[in-house]
C-alpha cells in the first residue's frame, strides 16, 4: 500500500533515539545470525525462539532438542526473528521513520517497556484466536504495529513523506496512511486473509499501543499534536483595537522646571 520514508517530526525530548537504534541493531544482528547459521540453525531458531501458541498453552510438546528458553519468554523472543530480508527490512523501516517521535514522546525506558508489552500482546492475541495452533509465529510486526497506533495517536498531522505503490513520492498529514495501514489490518484479521502473515497479532500490537501511550507518555507531552508535532496554541484573549485609557497621572499639567516653577508660570 505504502512505504514510508521520512517524516518532519524533530526530537524534544531526548538527543537521540538509541532504544530505536539499538533494537533496529538486534534485530539486524539475530536475522544475521540464523541466516549465516545456515537452515537447520535457522528452523532450530523459530522452534526454539518463536511463539507456538499450542506449546504455551500446553496442547501439545516441543521436542526436547528445541528448548532453549522457558516458553513463557517465546512472547518476547519471537519478535526478534524475522523469515527474510523482506521481512525484517519491512519491520525496521517503519520501526526508524517512526519509533523515534515515540521513544521521545515515552523516555527510553518507558519506550523500551512499550515496545516488548506491545509485542506480548501480538502475541497474546494471536494465541487467543488460533489456540492451538502449531505454526512458530516470528517478527516484530506486533511491537511495529503498537508503535504505528502510538505514532498516531500523538502525532496524526505531522507531515511524512511516503511512496505510495511503491512508486509515487508524497509528503501527506500522517493520520491518512496510519489510519489506511490499520484498517487494512482491520480488514483482512476480519477477512482471514493470507495464513502467512498473523493479522492477530497485529491489532493485538495496535490495541496495546493505541492504550499504552496514552499513559505511558512523559508529562507534558500533548496527543493529537499540530501539523508541526507542537501543542495547539491556547486560545488567545481578544485585544482591544481601540485607544487605550489614559493614565490618570498623564492627564495632570507637567511640571515645568526653571525660573517660576513654583507657580507653573514662566
Amino acid at each position: 500500500m505504502f512505504i514510508p520514508l521520512y517524516d518532519t517530526n524533530r526530537l524534544r525530548h531526548i538527543r537521540l533515539q538509541y532504544v530505536t537504534i539499538g533494537l533496529i541493531a538486534v534485530n539486524a544482528l539475530v536475522f544475521l545470525i540464523t541466516t549465516i547459521g545456515g537452515e537447520n540453525f535457522n528452523n532450530a531458531a523459530v522452534l526454539g525462539l518463536g511463539f507456538i501458541p499450542s506449546v504455551v498453552h500446553n496442547t501439545a510438546e516441543l521436542s526436547p532438542e528445541f528448548i532453549v528458553i522457558p516458553e513463557s519468554l517465546s512472547y518476547i523472543t519471537y519478535a526478534f526473528l524475522h523469515a527474510d530480508i523482506f521481512h525484517l527490512g519491512g519491520n525496521m523501516l517503519f520501526l526508524w521513520v517512526f519509533g523515534d517521535n515515540v521513544e521521545d514522546a515515552l523516555g527510553h525506558i518507558r519506550y523500551l517497556i512499550f515496545y516488548l508489552l506491545c509485542a506480548i500482546a501480538g502475541a497474546a492475541f494471536q494465541g487467543l484466536v488460533a489456540w492451538d495452533s502449531q505454526v512458530p509465529l516470528i517478527g516484530a510486526s506486533g511491537a511495529i504495529a503498537g508503535v504505528v497506533a502510538a505514532y498516531l495517536v500523538l502525532y496524526p498531522r505531522v507531515k511524512v513523506w511516503v511512496l505510495v505503490f511503491a512508486r509515487i513520492p508524497l509528503r501527506i498529514p500522517a493520520f491518512i496512511p496510519l489510519i489506511l495501514w490499520i484498517g487494512f489490518q482491520v480488514v483482512m484479521f476480519a477477512a482471514g486473509g493470507e495464513n502467512q502473515i498473523s493479522w492477530a497479532c497485529h491489532i493485538g500490537g495496535i490495541i496495546a499501543g493505541g492504550v499504552l501511550v496514552l499513559i505511558m507518555r512523559s508529562r507534558g507531552v500533548p496527543l493529537l499534536a499540530g501539523d508541526d508535532g507542537e501543542p495547539e496554541p491556547a486560545d488567545q484573549p481578544a485585544v482591544s483595537t481601540g485607544p487605550a485609557p489614559a493614565d490618570p497621572a498623564s492627564t495632570q499639567p507637567a511640571m515645568r522646571w526653571g525660573r517660576g516653577s513654583a507657580s507653573g508660570q514662566d
